[in-house]
């Protein structure tokens, strides 16, 4: 599936995982389309690297979601692993770390 230049690798394994936790595609997707903080995790980089991504849905519902990137011929894939609703606990303290952040860079 292709959203604004980003193409998603969904098969039926890594779909039905995002949606045990209320998220369909189409939420996970949507949160590429806004700003979202991407943070790699080598903690869970195995054959492939893992990174953590950090958005918001269409909903303004923040997310979090673990994913990977393939390469398919010459073009790269965004493959979700696992998401999940963030918990208000998560969400304040990456809003505080996030402003943190921005006033060290002066904005």
């Amino acid at each position: 599936m292709k959203v604004d230049g980003l193409e998603f690798d969904w098969d039926a394994g890594n779909r039905q995982k995002c949606q045990k936790h209320g998220l369909s595609a189409r939420d996970i997707e949507s949160i590429f389309q806004g700003p979202v903080s991407v943070f790699p995790d080598p903690e869970h980089s195995g054959e492939e690297e893992r990174f953590i991504g950090i958005g918001k849905t269409e909903k303004h519902r923040s997310v979090f979601v673990v994913f990977t990137l393939r390469r398919k011929d010459d073009v790269v894939l965004i493959r979700p692993i696992s998401a999940r609703f963030m918990h208000k606990k998560e969400i304040d303290y990456y809003e505080k770390e996030t402003s943190k952040t921005e006033k060290r860079r002066g904005g």
